[in-house]
């Protein structure tokens, strides 16, 4: 398959929908995966150097993993050029070490629902800037209504199980949440950009090292420990390496169809994020408060907007 081909091939509607449909699968497996890691590997609640550190070591793990599977779809090893050293360095701050820095101390501080919701609104803000700053498409009626309504699915699932009453504002909490979703925002966007002239699944590996690797060396100094717990061992190493998979495989397709796709196109189906991580949390842990009508209702607002955006000329 050429180059003619292979662009023409991903910018089909059908491959969109499934390859964002599967990443965002694979995203919200995380949710519960990433609460079942915490307790493998003995890290608190109120533990943020050790949460940064087992973010860090599944990112470092996953950078491995996406350099050697794209290595050998591509028949020869990924390394980076002296070009692309500075965009991998701009990557793995904005979508590894940013986002998760504010992320992970934003949510000591912040009621799981709105984390949530704040959280969501990646997707809007990656197409704002897309349009608005990078001029790399038109920001038009038919994309903000399409994430007004997806948003509203979000919303409305989080705020259905909601039990927390309070009203007040933290910078420190929701406002580092949202500070993360910037950061994952322009990341989406700068990796559309530099795909033009790099291999998007390069840059996801090598962001993921570098960017693993500085919350390595920055969480140890600061406490920051992985502990298996008892009889854990197995499980443990499991759950480690299939987290590194999500990444990897979610990371390198997410990047390819941003490559060949608007943004808006690609990024919207980030809304169904915090409903597949509802969804495979209710199967997997037994924890959540919503029932099937809910999750149902949010699914269909989700996937309205969806609909609305990618409907039409981008």
């Amino acid at each position: 398959m050429d180059k003619t081909e292979n662009k023409n091939f991903m910018q089909k509607n059908i491959v969109v929908f499934l390859g964002a449909l599967v990443c965002c699968i694979l995203w919200g497996s995380a949710t519960p995966c990433i609460k079942g890691g915490y307790e493998f590997f003995s890290i608190g609640a109120d533990d943020v150097p050790s949460r940064i550190l087992f973010a860090g070591v599944r990112f470092l793990l996953a950078g491995f993993l996406t350099i050697l599977i794209g290595s050998a779809g591509a028949k020869k090893f990924l390394l980076p050029s002296k070009v692309s050293a500075h965009q991998i360095f701009i990557l793995a701050m904005l979508q590894t070490v940013v986002q998760y820095f504010f992320f992970y101390g934003g949510l000591a501080h912040t009621p799981g629902v709105r984390s949530s919701i704040i959280g969501a609104m990646n997707s809007f803000v990656a197409i704002l800037v897309a349009a608005l700053l990078f001029r790399q498409e038109k920001l038009t009626f038919r994309k903000i209504a399409g994430c007004v309504l997806a948003f509203s699915g979000v919303v409305f699932l989080n705020l259905a199980g909601a039990r927390d009453s309070g009203t007040a504002f933290h910078f420190n909490g929701e406002g580092f949440v949202f500070l993360s979703t910037v950061s994952y925002a322009f990341s989406s966007v700068f990796m559309k950009r530099f795909s033009k002239v790099e291999n998007p699944v390069m840059l996801s590996g090598w962001q993921f090292v570098l960017g693993g690797a500085i919350m390595i060396a920055a969480a140890i100094p600061c406490g920051g420990k992985m502990s298996i717990a008892d009889g854990k061992t197995v499980l443990a190493l499991v759950l480690i390496i299939y987290m590194a998979l999500i990444s990897a495989f979610a990371y390198s397709i997410w990047g390819l169809l941003l490559k060949y796709n608007p943004v808006s196109k690609v990024v919207v189906f980030g809304f169904l994020n915090p409903v597949f991580g509802v969804l495979l949390s209710a199967i997997f842990l037994h924890e959540s408060n919503q029932t099937g009508a809910v999750t149902l209702i949010s699914l269909v607002l989700v996937c309205a907007g969806i609909i609305v955006v990618s409907k039409g000329k981008n």
